[in-house]
């Protein structure tokens, strides 16, 4: 969280940007990336990626930590700066680096330049420091996850910023204008004054007042609620007239606490214009006097507002602004899943699942059992030979048994029906109907020794590929040790080593 120095930037080869990249996407859904997996995913021709990562940990634009579970690699702050700020000079955005004009509590401010010397600001959000860490109370940026890294919370923190920022310059907003942003910076037009904390003295106190309530009456026609409008967000240009920064709280009109963030805008207002120029009038917005005639709030997906699924992407992509982070979340929480051998449905759907699988194969059983057999019975003629083993056995096992003991019980009328058969002429209909339900009958007392199975085989071929996912990225875990620095493992059967030396002969060693 210190002072970012970027003397560094110059000396860096493209193997030692495609190394803090590498990490860089490693921590999408690793809290510490192995050694194994940078060098896997840098994929440099010449190697040595593990003297240029120590290298890097040297400078301290990379950290390596102990796990509890594994060791890995981490990228700094100073790292993923100066990948945003290699971004934005390929880009030919700026080309020189000035000083540092600002803190805040969630941003560092600084003065660079392009490549035809204009003076710009750079402002690099730092999610995460001691004095501001309850961001998920305050900011909805952690949306459906139950935690994410800060660098991520900055990269989302900056892109709303941006977004902000470039919808109200195009309402001719009194606000920067916005160049470019890149992971967690943003670059805007740098103003030429200093912040309303600094003025001591103004010639229209009045006016300056009327101005300023003017803006916050505005924003809200809009739909959005600034959330932080106070004397250090409020910039004075050469001419007298506030110029308004800060914008990754800003919330909807529809937000639940909108009235309240409304009222604690106006109220800062009102009490530093009270404290510092001794002005104090008794006109002043309320939130009721509101009338809506924008949809600002709307446009950048605000914080608040009631939105469908998908469309701040849609919008978001309308901007030009692309965060691509979100289905790499997704699909860490659902490898997570799988990792831990959970499945999505739980046990009591699925055994219902296969209840009416079964019943389903069940029924078709016998319908086509039942119907072939009364179609070749039918396809007869008179002098065929009816084979009861040739006849599909596809029948319930229920029927079959309950057949079985009614001819075991009753035994006298198969041999009725047999002598009936004999005695009647070939040619009758009556033979024909005789033997027809001769070789039902037989059918039905034929005892069912295959067994349906009651799982789909799509089911089957699901789970067993899952099972072989599982598989797979447990052998991709082991080979994702590292290897050439004291990891983990190696670490605790060091400590093993040391337990059973100092054990005495307990375990069978006499050294």
């Amino acid at each position: 969280m210190g002072k970012l120095d970027v003397a560094m930037l110059r000396y860096l080869t493209p193997e030692d940007f495609r190394v803090l990249t590498a990490v860089e996407m490693g921590m999408k859904n690793h809290e510490l990336v192995p050694g194994s997996l940078v060098a896997s995913i840098a994929n440099l021709r010449h190697g040595g990626v593990h003297k240029l990562m120590k290298e890097l940990c040297k400078h301290r634009l990379l950290t390596y930590e102990r796990g509890k579970q594994y060791d890995g690699y981490r990228l700094t702050n100073a790292g993923y700066d100066y990948l945003a700020l290699k971004a934005l000079t390929n880009r030919k955005v700026i080309a020189s680096f000035g000083n540092q004009i600002g803190v805040g509590k969630e941003s560092n401010i600084y003065t660079v330049a392009d490549e035809d010397k204009n003076p710009l600001c750079l402002k690099l959000h730092r999610l995460g420091r001691t004095c501001f860490r309850n961001i998920k109370d305050k900011r909805d940026y952690h949306a459906h996850r139950n935690r994410a890294s800060w660098l991520y919370l900055s990269r989302i923190s900056a892109t709303k910023e941006f977004a902000y920022m470039k919808a109200l310059y195009e309402r001719e907003f009194p606000v920067p204008k916005p160049i470019d942003f890149n992971r967690h910076c943003v670059v805007m037009e740098l103003v030429s004054g200093g912040p309303l904390t600094h003025v001591s003295a103004v010639e229209d106190v009045e006016g300056l007042y009327d101005e300023l309530m003017g803006l916050v009456v505005r924003l809200g026609n809009c739909g959005v609620i600034h959330g932080d409008f106070n004397e250090f967000n409020i910039m004075m240009d050469a001419d007298g007239h506030p110029v308004i920064i800060d914008f990754p709280q800003m919330v909807s009109t529809k937000h639940p606490n909108a009235e309240l963030y409304f009222d604690r805008d106006v109220k800062c207002v009102r009490e530093f214009f009270k404290k510092r120029f001794g002005y104090e009038s008794t006109l002043y917005p309320r939130f009721s006097d509101l009338e809506r005639d924008d949809r600002l709030d709307e446009e950048v997906a605000c914080s608040g507002y009631q939105r469908t699924k998908g469309i701040e992407d849609e919008l978001m992509q309308e901007m030009g602004i692309c965060l691509e982070v979100s289905d790499d979340e997704a699909s860490g929480d659902e490898d997570r899943d799988i990792e831990d051998g959970k499945t999505k449905c739980s046990e009591d759907e699925i055994a219902t699942l296969r209840q009416q699988v079964a019943k389903s194969i069940h029924h078709d059983e016998t319908q086509l059992t039942t119907q072939n057999i009364t179609n070749d019975i039918t396809n007869l003629s008179i002098d065929d030979k009816i084979d009861t083993e040739e006849i599909p056995t596809l029948i319930p096992a229920d029927s079959t048994q309950n057949n079985t003991e009614d001819t075991q019980n009753n035994p006298e009328d198969t041999t009725n029906s047999t002598e009936g058969i004999e005695e009647l002429d070939k040619n009758s209909q009556k033979y024909r109907l005789a033997m027809i339900e001769k070789a039902l009958s037989d059918v039905r007392s034929m005892r069912s020794y295959t067994s349906a199975s009651t799982i789909a085989p799509e089911v089957v071929k699901q789970q067993v590929k899952k099972n072989l996912e599982v598989r797979e990225k447990k052998m991709a875990r082991k080979h994702a040790i590292a290897k050439g620095e004291a990891s983990a493992v190696t670490r605790q059967r060091r400590d093993n080593r040391e337990t059973i030396r100092e054990s005495h002969g307990l375990w069978g060693w006499d050294e």
